[in-house]
């Protein structure tokens, strides 16, 4: 049976996940400098963006977990671009040039659909204006199999933790101060349970599961 997974989704010491103040030249926000670091200087995403080097060890082992395994994808329309309100046109195509590193089918929620967006490498955006166990049963139908990933933004993440639906959480917390922004949790989280710490030399990567 398919899962719903987050993964590699990084916090800052004090919780958040985006700082104020997101914008084009800032798709984060303001003050997050550095937090996804971790991820960037592995083999992986190396591998990712046709580079050599890269560093190995639980930050790579972990990245490259969270693309095992996965035949469709979900996010937030925040993650997908800068645009808010209505489309003014379709001409922005997201933030990863013409061949994202998807290769399958992305589901993005809005309440503003357009037509779907075919890229290079397989990778097919579909703009759907759905609950979240709505397109959650989409992405499982696309899946063919094969997990569902749940990306940004905190939001997103929120509604399907609201509604149960995320089986798997990887949590990375880097440290880093932002101090205003997006936080992803404040407060228990019913029914999972926290698996052991994995310290790397630069962050530290947690599991929360389904207790």
């Amino acid at each position: 049976m398919a899962r719903l997974r987050v993964h590699a989704f990084t916090l800052s010491l004090d919780g958040y996940a985006a700082g104020p103040n997101q914008r084009l030249d800032a798709p984060m926000g303001d003050g997050r400098d550095g937090l996804h670091d971790w991820m960037f200087a592995t083999r992986f995403f190396h591998e990712l963006s046709g580079e050599e080097g890269g560093t190995t060890g639980p930050d790579d082992d972990e990245a490259r977990v969270g693309f095992e395994g996965i035949g469709a994808t979900i996010m937030g329309r925040n993650m997908f671009g800068p645009v808010r309100g209505p489309w003014p046109d379709h001409s922005w195509t997201g933030w990863w040039g013409p061949n994202p590193p998807y290769h399958h089918d992305v589901f993005v929620m809005t309440h503003h659909p357009r037509p779907d967006l075919e890229m290079e490498g397989g990778t097919t955006f579909h703009f759907v204006d759905a609950s979240p166990e709505k397109t959650l049963e989409l992405a499982v139908d696309a899946a063919g199999g094969q997990d569902v990933r749940l990306g940004g933004g905190v939001s997103t993440v929120q509604q399907f933790l609201a509604e149960g639906l995320v089986d798997e959480m990887h949590l990375v917390v880097s440290p880093l101060l932002i101090g205003a922004g997006e936080r992803l949790l404040d407060g228990p989280l019913p029914g999972y349970r926290l698996e052991p710490f994995i310290p790397s030399e630069t962050v530290l990567h947690a599991r929360v599961v389904r207790a």
